[in-house]
């Protein structure tokens, strides 16, 4: 029996293992696997190897996997968090790097992971880093981890119409999202929304 994965079958344990995450959170229903499909087509957009599309697909896959570190009390909270609460809910991403950094094959997806609650301007976190101190693919994750987000029905607060999701990408352009990101996202709006009306 050959005990080797290739790349099909590793990937589909990655989709299994990313899964739990929706399944422990009701309220992120498919978040990962939209994050993971729009970060694909931003990728190929951008003209990314197949393996570099490959890994940050992956990536918005299990970009919130540290999320089965976080309390049930406060990740499935029905309104919203207070300070400490959030203080540990912002443990999540450093929580999914560190799983993934058990292997050496899953390091760059451990740093896209880590690196994804980042901000363009270096306001984000865990580490506050800017523009090309993060990750590229932790930067494509970013922009469509907040789309899903605010299109997202949440308990604290309505789903966003997808007219404002787009004005806010737009106008946290050089602030949240790289430049040259959000402008792809922009550009391929039409097969982004398509996406939700599937």
């Amino acid at each position: 029996m050959n005990c080797c994965l290739d790349s099909y079958e590793y990937h589909d344990i990655i989709e299994c293992i990313a899964s739990a995450v929706d399944v422990r959170d009701p309220y992120t229903g498919n978040h990962s696997k939209r994050v993971g499909d729009m970060a694909t087509l931003i990728c190929k957009s951008m003209g990314l190897s197949d393996e570099e599309t490959q890994q940050i697909h992956i990536a918005g896959h299990v970009h919130d996997i540290g999320k089965i570190g976080i309390p049930d009390t406060i990740l499935l909270k029905d309104g919203k968090l207070n300070s400490y609460e959030w203080d540990l809910m912002k443990q999540h991403p450093q929580i999914g790097a560190d799983i993934h950094s058990k292997s050496e094959k899953l390091t760059r997806i451990a740093a896209i992971i880590l690196h994804h609650h980042e901000r363009f301007d270096g306001k984000g976190y865990p580490f506050g880093a800017k523009g090309d101190e993060i990750p590229l693919g932790a930067r494509i994750i970013a922009v469509c981890d907040s789309i899903d987000a605010m299109t997202s029905e949440r308990a604290y607060r309505s789903a966003m119409p997808i007219d404002e999701v787009r004005m806010e990408i737009h106008n946290n352009i050089g602030t949240m999202y790289d430049p040259d990101i959000a402008i792809i996202a922009l550009k391929e709006w039409d097969k982004i929304v398509a996406m939700y009306e599937e």
